[in-house]
């Protein structure tokens, strides 16, 4: 009984031990990263020692859990050669078994891992010194437990590479937000616009770009006064300007050179050479992404560009509007057409414009419609069912029901979506 009696101040030591390597693996696996390099910038030094541990995670943890087990090992080996000099055999054994599992279990890994999950951040800091000595004295032990590692699973194929990023630093952001947002921190708009930033680098120009059928053009060879009224009667202040067919653009008319031209003539409409006031048009290749061209705005300053495709055939064109509309949502002012194109109906569902974009409805109804293989809903539903669909024909994909309310030759301009349910894939008629 002496003898147990003055080994528990031992073995409740080597367990204080153990419990602080366990809440500092924990901890610096949990801790924020973008706080850390915040506090490193101005000036803390704990943090700094923190994002210097995550720098090579790896060598930390294996460091901490190299730590962790020896105590561990030896606390136990200590409880054990103690116990069964008191209950002699298996017992003594399973007794003393029992008796670290208990303590190891509570107060080295359970207790300190719930409060380094609680305080991930300010643990960290307070354990990053005792940690970084941990990883300077158990590095070059470490380094050759790595490499044993990685050649044991180079034999089942597995190769690692030492530099090898786990989470790309975009779908952690992502899994964040949405983390947050699902736990009631981060609103549904916010949820939209860190989402909108994130996605720019993936979208190209196609799927938030004005198509060539819902653009305003102008003929350039409209006389003076015809082509003042066409401008006046668009909401825009650009119109592209063609010569002979639509798809010849010579230009782009901007409402203040117009005006500042009407200013010089004294009102004499007559006397206008609109065509001499268009700017050169600014061609862009469809497959530009969202994030590139608002660079590209942003550094020439001009903020409307035409879409084409890979034969030069106009595709549409696209804003620096559009672009931040896909960050920050819907930008009306007052001379926006007040038409969405989503019109929520008494019985639930919603009355949709077959050429309002997937993002865009999912954003008003907060809904998850995939926008991978189509742009628009109408391209949804055509995607979807394979063929074009007939006036009254109804589909039911991703847990909705639509619809088709409007056809106008082989373009889809209505349909009737239903709020998400259990409905099974395919035609219900």
């Amino acid at each position: 009984m002496t003898a147990i009696l003055a080994l528990a101040p031992v073995v409740f030591a080597l367990l204080a031990v153990s419990a602080l390597f366990s809440a500092a693996e924990t901890s610096l696996t949990g801790a924020s990263r973008s706080r850390m390099h915040q506090l490193e910038r101005e000036g803390d030094r704990p943090a700094r020692r923190v994002n210097r541990l995550l720098s090579d995670q790896e060598t930390m943890i294996g460091a901490v859990l190299l730590g962790n087990n020896l105590i561990n090992i030896l606390a136990s080996a200590l409880t054990t050669q103690v116990i069964t000099r008191a209950i002699p055999g298996a017992w003594g054994v399973a007794a003393a078994t029992a008796l670290m599992t208990v303590l190891v279990l509570v107060f080295a890994e359970v207790l300190p891992k719930t409060l380094a999950i609680l305080r991930s951040d300010d643990v960290a800091r307070f354990l990053s010194g005792p940690t970084l000595l941990m990883v300077k004295l158990f590095g070059p032990m470490i380094y050759t437990i790595q490499w044993i590692v990685r050649r044991t699973l180079r034999l089942f194929g597995v190769k690692l590479d030492m530099a090898v990023d786990v989470l790309a630093a975009h779908e952690e952001i992502r899994g964040a937000v949405e983390y947050h947002h699902s736990e009631g921190l981060v609103e549904s708009r916010d949820r939209h616009m860190l989402g909108g930033v994130l996605d720019l680098s993936d979208m190209d120009v196609t799927q938030v770009m004005a198509h060539r059928t819902a653009i305003s053009i102008l003929d350039a060879r409209l006389p003076p006064r015809e082509l003042v009224d066409a401008m006046l009667e668009t909401a825009h202040t650009r119109v592209p300007l063609y010569r002979d067919e639509p798809e010849n653009i010579v230009g782009v008319l901007h409402a203040k050179d117009l005006l500042q031209a009407i200013a010089d003539a004294d009102g004499r409409l007559d006397e206008l050479d609109v065509a001499s006031l268009a700017r050169e048009p600014w061609f862009i290749p469809e497959t530009t992404k969202l994030k590139d061209q608002l660079t590209a705005f942003l550094r020439r300053r001009n903020h409307f560009a035409l879409v084409v495709d890979e034969y030069g055939g106009l595709q549409g064109l696209i804003t620096l509007e559009d672009i931040l509309e896909e960050i920050v949502g819907e930008i009306e002012d007052e001379h926006d057409v007040a038409v969405r194109g989503v019109r929520p109906q008494p019985d639930g569902s919603v009355l949709v414009d077959g050429g309002v974009a997937i993002r865009d409805l999912n954003r008003a109804m907060n809904w998850d419609l995939p926008d991978d293989d189509a742009v628009t809903v109408a391209g949804l539903v055509i995607n979807e069912a394979q063929t074009i669909p007939e006036v009254r024909q109804t589909f039911a994909f991703h847990r909705h029901r639509f619809e088709v309310m409007g056809r106008k030759g082989n373009q889809i301009t209505l349909l009737q979506i239903s709020p998400p349910s259990p409905f099974p894939d395919g035609a219900l008629g």
